[in-house]
Order: C-alpha cells, then structure tokens, then sequence
C-alpha cells in the first residue's frame, strides 16, 4: 500500500530553485518549450506555480494565474517518465479545485491543435472549446493556432 502511495502526487509551490528541473522536463517533453524566464517572470508575478512530486522526483508542474474571477492555466507539463499514469488527470483536478477555491467562475487555456493527449485530457474534464487564436504558438517553420478551451467552474460546498 505504501508503494501505491507514493505514486499519488504531493503538491507544492514551486520556487526559483525549482527551476532547473522544471526547465529540463520543459525542454524534453516540448519542441517549443518554456523559457527559464518565462517561469522565473510567473513566479514573480505572483501566479499559482505549483509541484506535482511522485515518489519523491518531480512528476509535473502547472502554472496558472487567477485574478477578477477567472482562471488562466498557462502551463500543465507532465514529466516524460510520468506520462500516461494519470498524473496529468490528477494535477488538472488539482488546478481545476484551486481556482474554484481561489474564486474564480471559470478557466482558460490555450491548448495546440496538435497536442492530442492534451485535448483528450481538457475533454475529458468538460472544457468546451470556445476560440481559435492564429498563428499563436512557435512551430517548426512558421506558427502554429491555438485552440481556445473554457470550463465553468461550478461552485461547491467544502
């Protein structure tokens, strides 16, 4: 049982000195990652920067900013080795219960029209999708759209 437990993720926020590894998953598990400095600028700006850990190693992180209502989830990264056990379902229901928690009515994200790991996984918990954005993520040889995905967030008595 213990073992089993080791896998559930602990979450914490994430620091500066967190920053090396979450930059080293960015950089395997994305072409176009993240840079350092865009973390180092959301931890500055104050935004809900969190540590998934399993098994005592860093399974995920998100990144989200939570302000006048509304929840903007700019990063949810899954380290490759974590891929595909549920991490990213349980790190999402951890943001999805932070914003509402935080107060805000619903959450945004943009999501690549390419990612459909991703998709499948804001489908899964509800998210509709609302908006295209053009030309906004860095590609191979040009740009790519991005897909715009909403969810209301119901309120829920703790």
């Amino acid at each position: 049982m213990s073992a089993q437990l080791d896998m559930l993720p602990r979450y914490r926020c994430m620091t500066g000195a967190d920053l090396d590894a979450v930059v080293a998953i960015e950089e395997t598990i994305y072409p176009h990652p993240w840079t350092r400095g865009n973390f180092s600028d959301s931890l500055a700006a104050g935004y809900h920067c969190w540590i998934a850990e399993c098994g005592g190693e860093m399974a995920g992180y998100a990144v989200v900013a939570i302000a006048a209502g509304e929840a903007h989830l700019l990063n949810l990264s899954v380290a490759g080795p974590w891929q595909r056990r549920g991490i990213g379902r349980e790190l999402l229901n951890f943001v999805l219960r932070l914003a509402r928690e935080s107060g805000a009515a619903r959450i945004l994200l943009e999501v690549r029209p390419t990612n459909s790991a991703a998709r499948a996984l804001y489908a899964a918990a509800g998210f509709a999708e609302i908006a295209t954005r053009r030309s906004y993520y860095p590609a191979d040889a040009s740009r790519e759209d991005a897909i715009v995905l909403e969810l209301e967030l119901e309120k829920r008595d703790s």
